[in-house]
């Protein structure tokens, strides 16, 4: 069990992002998106802050400028998903957003000469494949503004790439208490701009706007970091891609969506991608090692 301690974490994430889409839906009945990530982030940096108050006197220039880096793509990828919801389909805007799982692969080959796995490659071309019978009802038409949707999309590919490169020398915990706070930083100047800021709270609001602060952003995001010390950034890609099928679910479940074919044909590529990243591998060494003993 111990072995597959950042794949669990990465698809429990996954679990926590899927309960996250019902219940944005039910925020955005009293918030605007921007007060939403607002509010979510703050929540997200007091918890963190809270419990772990005594790394906050421990913070190296590393972890601030590595968490930094990374608040700033975390709240952009939040923000250029948001404005694109503005000017596109949610169909379209989550079939962008999860273009992510492509550009990873290709992050590590073009900037760092990384070699990647040629069934991790092909994991993610499925998980994208999945992710677009999930996400699109008949076709996608493509407008320029989708390019927002997009720009979310390469945003949250750097975040993930680079919090598995800093992980692996730097603490997972702080790395996410940083990037949190940053990113809480840049929301509310944001909101101030744009005169939002303030908040219609209601128990009804509040509910919601603490459930998507404590799980879907503070606990969700501190696993992934703990998580991608063990796993690579592909890998890391395809099984949080896991996000849109329990999207799929809950939304089924909460919100009393109609199950499809359609859908059904997309959960199934999405689980043969994690399986194939997964199991595939492994598989062909212990066959070449057959060989190489014949």
């Amino acid at each position: 069990m111990r072995k597959y301690i950042g794949e669990i974490g990465l698809l429990v994430t996954a679990v926590i992002w899927g309960t996250g889409f019902p219940v944005s839906a039910i925020a955005l009945d009293y918030f605007s998106p921007y007060q939403i990530l607002a509010g979510r982030f703050v929540i997200g940096a007091v918890l963190l802050g809270v419990v772990f108050y005594k790394k906050i006197l421990n913070l190296s220039k590393s972890v601030l400028l590595k968490g930094g880096l990374l608040g700033v793509f975390l709240y952009g990828a939040f923000a250029f998903q948001t404005v694109g919801l503005q000017f596109t389909t949610p169909s379209n805007n989550a079939f962008l957003t999860a273009v992510n799982v492509l550009i990873v692969p290709f992050i590590a080959f073009v900037l760092y000469r990384r070699k990647v796995s040629p069934f991790e490659l092909v994991g993610a071309v499925l998980a994208m494949a999945g992710i677009a019978l999930l996400s699109l009802n008949g076709t996608l038409s493509i407008n320029p503004v989708d390019v927002l949707s997009l720009m979310c999309a390469v945003f949250f590919a750097f975040h993930i790439f680079y919090t598995g490169q800093f992980v692996r020398k730097e603490d997972a915990i702080t790395l996410t208490l940083v990037q949190m706070t940053v990113a809480a930083v840049i929301a509310w100047i944001v909101i101030g701009v744009k005169g939002e800021a303030a908040l219609p709270i209601t128990t009804a609001s509040a509910t919601s706007l603490l459930y998507l602060g404590v799980f879907s952003t503070t606990l969700a995001f501190l696993l992934q970091t703990v998580a991608q010390k063990h796993v690579s950034e592909t890998k890391a890609a395809i099984l949080l891609s896991m996000e849109s099928l329990w999207g799929m679910i809950f939304s089924i479940l909460m919100l009393r969506e109609i199950v499809t074919g359609q859908m059904i044909a997309g959960a199934a590529l999405i689980l043969l991608a994690i399986l194939l990243a997964e199991t595939k591998p492994s598989f062909l060494v212990k066959r070449k090692i057959r060989k190489s003993i014949l």
